[in-house]
């Protein structure tokens, strides 16, 4: 059985305007996480990532600092069975 884990993840603070969404992506790939990533309307940005669960808790981690521009204050994260993503994408 393949460890596999999906982590539904909202991310607080100046992360809009900050290049967010594409270090995110950068990284997920370095991790082989896929996922998407997308802007709120309330100005946080949520993210899925799914894939190896050290992977995912790797990117996680990463949300909690994000690109070197951004001020993260929260993240919040909800663990849900995985979904079969493929690939790792920036949603508008």
């Amino acid at each position: 059985m393949v460890d596999r884990t999906r982590a539904h993840v909202f991310v607080s603070g100046r992360v809009q305007g900050v290049y967010y969404r594409a270090t995110t992506r950068e990284e997920a790939e370095k991790q082989d996480v896929d996922g998407w990533v997308r802007n709120l309307d309330d100005g946080r940005v949520e993210a899925v990532f799914e894939g190896p669960s050290r992977a995912v808790e790797s990117m996680v981690e990463w949300c909690r600092t994000g690109s070197p521009q951004a001020d993260v204050s929260d993240v919040t994260v909800e663990y849900t069975e995985p979904e079969d993503e493929a690939g790792f994408r920036i949603r508008r």
